[in-house]
């Protein structure tokens, strides 16, 4: 017991465990992105001077990084401002080009906001956008997407891993189901990319968001992958300027945030297997010991599913009563940051079929590259007794 509390006190509080909202950025992509701020600040569309020069070199690098990362060629990635950029430029750039063949998407209820309030914007200049239910484990079913493709179908849009849940989607499947039928294939990959593999030539993916502050990155700087061939896909442009990005998102480079993201990157995939191996571990420590509280459920399919989140119902005890509980102490969430200030119950959750009361007693733990042991004991240890806390004030 001494040992334990000695641990303890050593913690730095507040534990972090919502690196699904965004994580610590690794202090080698700090070191890695300094010398971009100061000596190294040219413009890298400046082809006339060694600064420019330099500051397109490092672009050049970091797009081969981030390319690796997910099996991709260096001319596929066209860097934006983050996930939400890439998501609306996806969808909004795949309606914009091929218009004149179809209007319709299909994507599913559970999408993060960026997908689904963007299919809503193009839903109101014309397009038909169908949004497939989810089973009660979170994932799509194969039978119900084939069956809603039809002459107009222009994109599929379906996630490889759900922000809230960890839930892994078929994305094999879905993409052969997709390629079968002539329809582009587009995944908001952000929580998939660095944590588990991904590669959009096995996976079939036409289309792919990634960002970098999922990733220890700096915030402020995403990616959308593009196929160039089999098939080669077009977008409209957002923003209209320069020309930077082969003319699809014309505007400056943000080239100390590129090369933060490049480098974590490199790093995500020099770490990708022992550091997996090493959060579920923790995970299911954590998740273990929480289903010992009883009336405890897992919201999601446990089988296929990211190694370092766990999304728990907690019977009898409101989330956001338990949050500010310990909240000085242990930082998680209720749900998806993009929507953290609203006290509505998880849509994710409402779609895989959780009733309003069991929604908002939910919260989700994500681990990352810097919790420790001790750390998820000290977690166990306060949500235990929030738990033991509220329902002693309720009656059950």
């Amino acid at each position: 017991m001494f040992i334990i509390k000695r641990a303890l006190q050593m913690l730095q509080l507040p534990v972090y465990m919502d690196n699904n909202a965004t994580t610590a950025c690794d202090s080698r992509v700090v070191d890695a992105m300094l010398p971009f701020f100061t000596r190294h600040f040219g413009n890298a569309a400046s082809r006339s001077h060694a600064y420019g020069w330099e500051a397109e070199e490092a672009v050049k690098y970091a797009r081969e990084q981030v390319a690796a990362l997910i099996g991709a060629e260096p001319g596929e990635i066209i860097f934006t401002s983050g996930a939400t950029e890439a998501d609306n430029l996806a969808i909004k750039g795949i309606f914009g080009m091929y218009e004149s063949k179809g209007n319709h998407i299909i994507t599913l209820a559970t999408e993060h906001k960026a997908v689904l309030d963007t299919c809503k914007h193009i839903e109101r200049e014309g397009a038909t956008v169908t949004y497939l239910p989810v089973n009660s484990d979170g994932t799509v079913d194969l039978q119900q997407l084939e069956s809603a493709i039809k002459p107009t179908t222009l994109l599929v849009a379906i996630m490889y891993a759900n922000n809230e849940t960890g839930i892994i989607q078929p994305i094999k499947e879905i993409s052969a189901i997709a390629k079968k039928q002539g329809v582009i294939f587009f995944s908001d990959a952000v929580q998939a990319a660095g944590k588990i593999p991904v590669n959009v030539n096995a996976d079939g993916i036409d289309l792919a968001a990634i960002t970098a502050h999922k990733m220890y990155g700096p915030k402020g700087v995403g990616a959308l992958y593009v196929r160039r061939k089999n098939p080669r896909v077009r977008l409209a442009p957002l923003l209209d300027g320069g020309g930077h990005e082969k003319g699809i998102r014309s505007g400056t480079l943000n080239v100390p945030g590129i090369v933060g993201f490049g480098k974590a990157a490199a790093l995500a995939s020099e770490m990708l297997t022992t550091e997996g191996q090493r959060l579920s571990r923790l995970r299911d420590k954590l998740e273990n010991a929480l289903l010992q509280l009883a009336q405890v459920n897992v919201n999601g399919n446990r089988n296929s599913r990211l190694p370092h989140v766990t999304n728990l119902s907690f019977a009898h005890a409101e989330s956001e009563g338990l949050m500010m509980g310990f909240n000085k102490n242990v930082a998680v969430s209720s749900g998806s940051a993009c929507t953290s200030a609203s006290l509505e119950p998880s849509h994710v959750l409402k779609a895989m079929g959780l009733n309003d009361e069991a929604a908002l007693a939910s919260l989700r733990f994500s681990l990352g590259r810097f919790t420790t042991e001790e750390e998820v004991d000290y977690v166990i240890e306060q949500v235990g007794a929030g738990v033991r806390k509220m329902r002693g004030l309720v009656s059950i």
